[in-house]
């Protein structure tokens, strides 16, 4: 055989090498971008599980505060203070905030 021929086989086995690798490492690219996928999933369903509890607990938090606006209030009311109603007004609206907060958040995640 020629030169030149032998040379031409060997490109052409070097490329088909080259070809094959390629086609593996793609296919590993692909396998491992499958698991990627059922690593995020699962990172999900962990994420909306921890809203129920948060929800739950957001909730009781808002009743303390409810609870110790209460307390302020009626103290600050037993006593004669003209600043009562502005109290009041704020740690009621505290507690709506973390209420409407609470299920807000809830029905957007979920």
């Amino acid at each position: 055989m020629k030169p030149s021929i032998i040379n031409k086989i060997k490109i052409i086995k070097c490329r088909l090498v080259v070809a094959l690798i390629a086609g593996l490492l793609g296919g590993l690219r692909a396998a491992a971008a499958g698991n990627g996928l059922s690593g995020i999933n699962e990172a999900t369903s962990m994420v909306t599980s921890y809203f129920d509890p948060g929800t739950k607990l957001i909730y009781a938090i808002g009743a303390v505060v409810g609870l110790i606006g209460g307390v302020k209030v009626y103290s600050k009311w037993s006593s004669g203070d003209p600043d009562t109603t502005k109290t009041a007004a704020s740690w009621f609206g505290a507690c709506i905030f973390l209420i409407v907060a609470a299920t807000i958040l809830r029905s957007f995640f979920l």
